[in-house]
C-alpha cells in the first residue's frame, strides 16, 4: 500500500461524493415544482405521508434534504408538525434506494450483453455521454444533463474506490481494522456515526462501505453496527440545519428525526443481539458481505423499524414538544412571514419562489389596508390611529427589506432562466409594494396637517374624493388580481383606469382652484389637496407597473421592447384599450359631473 494507492482511494471518494451531490441537485432543480405540490397536499394520514417522504428521498437522493425542506414547510405554515411525522420516517427509508443503485457493482455480465449494459463500467461512460449531449445540445435540459453527469461521476468514483480497496485488502493494518470492527460493535457504531456526520450523508457512508466490501474482508458482524451508527450520525447534521435560525416547530421536525433514529438504533441493536444469541443469524454472522448484502441489510433495517415505530409517531411528536419549548410571543405581526423565507428552501427553487410570492402578497395587502386606514383619517382624525399607521408602515418597510435580502440570497442558487425571470419580477415588486406602503403614511400626514391647522376641505371636494377613491380601489383590485393570479385581463385593465385617474385629478385640481377663488374652499387646504392628488396618482402609477410586470412575465417575448409596446397601447391605437378607457371614463366622470 503506497501513497498513490491512498490518493487513488480518496480521489475515487471525491468523485463519488461530487457525483452524488450533482445528481441530487439536478433532481431537486428539475422536480422542485412537483415536490412542492406533493408536500403541500400531504394529509394527516401517516402512511400516505410515509410514502411521500420515501418517494421524494428516493428522487432527490438525500434524506437530509427532504427533512430540512419539510422543516422549512412546517416553519412556513404549509405543513403542521403532525403532518411531517410520516414524511420523516419515509425519508429514512427512501435513503436506502441509493444503496440499491450502488449494488449494481455486483452484477455479473458474463451471461449476456443485456446485463453488461447495467454494469457500472458501462453505465458510467453511457450516462456521462448522455449528460454532456443534453447540456451542450439542449439548453432547456441542463438539469437532466446534470443528473446524468452526476450519475456517471458517481459510478466512476465507485469503480476507482473499488480498485483502490483491492490493494488495501493486502494491508495488515486494514485487516486488523476490519477484524476490530467485527469484534467490537461499539467501535463499529462510533465509526459509522462519525463518518456519516462528517460526510453529512447516510447514502454516501453506506456507499463507501459497499465499495470496501469488494476487499472480501467485511463480514455481517463487522458491518451491522456501522450501518446502525450511520443512522444517528446523519440525523445529527439534519437537526443542526433545522435548528439554525428557526423557530420551535421546524426545530421539532429535526428533534423527531433524532428521536426516531435513536429508537431505531436501539431496536436494531437489540434485535440483532437477540437473533444472534438465538442462533437465527448463524448462517449470516460470519458471512463475507458484498455490496448487495449491505444494501439489503440497510433496507431491511429501515423498513422493519419504520413498520414497528410508525404507530409511536404521536408519542415522538409529544416528546419533541416537551424537549423543544414554544417560542416567546413574536413582537412583529409578520414574524411568520419572515420564518417562511427560510434558507432551507434555497436549493429547491419552487418552494423558495412560493415563499417570496406569499411574502409579497402579504406586503401588498398590508399596504392596501394601511392606505384605507389613512384615507379614513381624512374623514375623522384620530391621533392613536395615526401612530398605528406609522408603526404599520415601519413593519411593511422591514418586511420589504427582509424579502429583498432573501431574493439576493436566493439568486445564486437559481439555474433555470424561468426561475431567474420570476425572481427578477419579484425583486421589482418588492420596491413597488414598499412604495405603496409609504403612500399610506403620506396620506396620514396630510390628514394630520389638516387637523392641526383646523383646515377643512369643502363638502364638494369630499364628494369628489369619494369618486376618485372608488376608482383607485378599482385599480388596486385589478393589481391584486393580476399579481396573485397572473391574470392578464386584470393587468391590461389597469392602464386605461390609470389614464382616467390622471384626467380626473386634473379636473379636481381645476375645480379646487375655482372654489378657492370663489371662497368656498379654505385657501390653506390648497397644499394638502395637491399632496393628496399626488398620492393617488402615485398609487395608480404603482399599480400600472405591477400590471405591466405581470404582462411581461406571461409574455416574456415583450421584455426587450416593453416600453415601446406599452406606449403604443396607450396611444389610442389599441381597440381593447380604448374600449376599457371609454367605459371607465363614462362611469367615473359622470359621477364627478353629477356632484354639485
Amino acid at each position: 500500500m503506497s501513497f498513490f494507492d491512498i490518493l487513488s482511494l480518496f480521489g475515487g471518494l471525491a468523485l463519488f461524493l461530487y457525483g452524488m451531490r450533482l445528481m441530487g441537485d439536478g433532481l431537486k432543480e428539475s422536480s422542485s415544482g412537483t415536490l412542492k405540490r406533493a408536500m403541500e397536499h400531504v394529509t394527516n394520514n401517516p402512511f400516505k405521508a410515509f410514502l411521500l417522504g420515501l418517494a421524494i428521498t428516493a428522487l432527490i437522493q438525500s434524506s437530509t434534504a427532504t427533512i430540512v425542506i419539510t422543516a422549512g414547510l412546517v416553519g412556513a405554515g404549509i405543513l403542521t408538525l403532525h403532518q411531517s411525522l410520516g414524511i420523516i420516517v419515509g425519508a429514512n427509508v427512501g435513503t436506502t434506494v441509493t444503496g440499491q443503485i450502488i449494488r449494481l457493482l455486483d452484477l455479473n455480465a458474463d451471461s449476456g450483453a443485456i446485463l453488461r449494459l447495467f454494469q457500472p463500467s458501462t453505465l458510467a461512460p453511457l450516462t456521462l455521454v448522455i449528460g454532456i449531449i443534453l447540456i451542450m445540445g439542449f439548453k432547456n435540459q441542463k438539469s437532466i444533463g446534470n443528473i446524468a453527469i452526476g450519475f456517471g461521476i458517481l459510478f466512476t468514483g465507485l469503480m476507482n474506490m473499488t480498485a483502490a480497496v483491492e490493494v488495501f485488502g493486502q494491508s495488515e493494518i486494514v485487516q486488523h481494522l476490519f477484524t476490530g470492527l467485527g469484534n467490537n460493535p461499539v467501535l463499529g457504531y462510533i465509526t459509522g456515526a462519525a463518518v456519516a456526520f462528517v460526510l453529512q450523508s447516510s447514502s454516501a457512508t453506506i456507499g463507501i462501505l459497499q465499495a470496501f466490501s469488494s476487499s472480501g474482508m467485511l463480514t455481517f458482524k463487522a458491518i451491522y453496527s456501522v450501518i446502525v451508527g450511520v443512522y444517528l450520525g446523519d440525523c445529527v447534521t439534519t437537526l443542526i440545519v433545522c435548528w439554525i435560525g428557526a423557530k420551535a416547530e421546524p426545530r421539532r421536525v429535526g428533534m423527531v428525526n433524532i428521536i426516531f433514529n435513536f429508537f431505531k438504533s436501539i431496536l436494531v441493536l437489540v434485535g440483532v443481539f437477540v437473533a444472534h444469541h438465538l442462533g437465527l443469524l448463524d448462517g449470516l454472522w460470519e458471512m463475507t458481505v458484498n455490496s448487495g448484502i449491505i444494501a439489503n441489510t440497510n433496507t431491511v433495517f429501515n423498513l422493519a423499524c419504520a413498520l414497528v415505530l410508525l404507530p409511536f409517531l404521536n408519542r415522538f411528536e409529544k416528546l419533541s414538544i416537551q424537549i423543544v419549548k414554544d417560542d416567546p410571543t413574536p413582537p412583529n405581526k409578520y414574524r411568520d412571514v419572515y420564518d417562511s423565507l427560510s434558507t432551507a428552501f434555497v436549493d429547491t427553487p419552487a418552494l423558495a419562489l412560493r415563499s417570496c410570492y406569499d411574502a409579497l402578497l402579504t406586503s401588498f395587502h398590508a399596504s392596501e389596508e394601511n392606505i384605507k386606514r389613512a384615507v379614513e383619517l381624512l374623514r375623522v382624525y384620530n391621533g392613536k390611529e395615526y401612530a398605528e399607521i406609522a408603526q404599520e408602515e415601519a413593519r411593511i418597510d422591514e418586511l420589504s427589506d427582509r424579502i429583498s435580502k432573501y431574493i439576493v440570497e436566493l439568486l445564486p442558487h437559481l439555474q433555470e432562466a424561468t426561475h431567474v425571470s420570476i425572481l427578477d419580477q419579484y425583486y421589482k415588486m418588492t420596491t413597488e409594494f414598499e412604495n405603496l406602503g409609504d403612500i399610506a403614511e403620506d396620506i396620514a400626514d396630510v390628514a394630520k396637517d389638516l387637523h392641526e391647522n383646523n383646515t377643512v376641505i369643502s363638502q364638494t371636494a369630499h364628494k369628489q374624493l369619494v369618486v376618485l377613491l372608488e376608482l383607485i380601489q378599482d385599480i388596486l383590485d385589478n393589481a391584486e388580481l393580476a399579481f396573485s393570479k397572473r391574470d392578464v385581463e386584470a393587468a391590461y385593465a389597469i392602464a386605461p383606469l390609470e389614464q382616467v385617474v390622471d384626467e380626473m385629478i386634473d379636473i379636481l385640481k381645476e375645480d379646487h382652484l375655482k372654489r378657492m377663488s370663489e371662497g368656498t374652499c379654505d385657501i390653506y387646504a390648497d397644499a394638502s389637496f395637491v399632496n393628496l392628488m399626488s398620492c393617488f396618482k402615485m398609487i395608480a402609477g404603482i399599480c400600472s407597473n405591477v400590471g405591466n410586470a405581470v404582462i411581461v412575465r406571461v409574455h416574456p417575448e415583450l421584455a426587450k421592447h416593453k416600453h415601446t409596446y406599452f406606449a403604443d397601447i396607450s396611444s389610442g391605437t389599441d381597440e381593447e384599450y380604448n374600449e376599457e378607457y371609454t367605459k371607465a371614463k363614462q362611469k367615473y366622470m359622470e359621477s364627478i359631473e353629477n356632484i354639485n
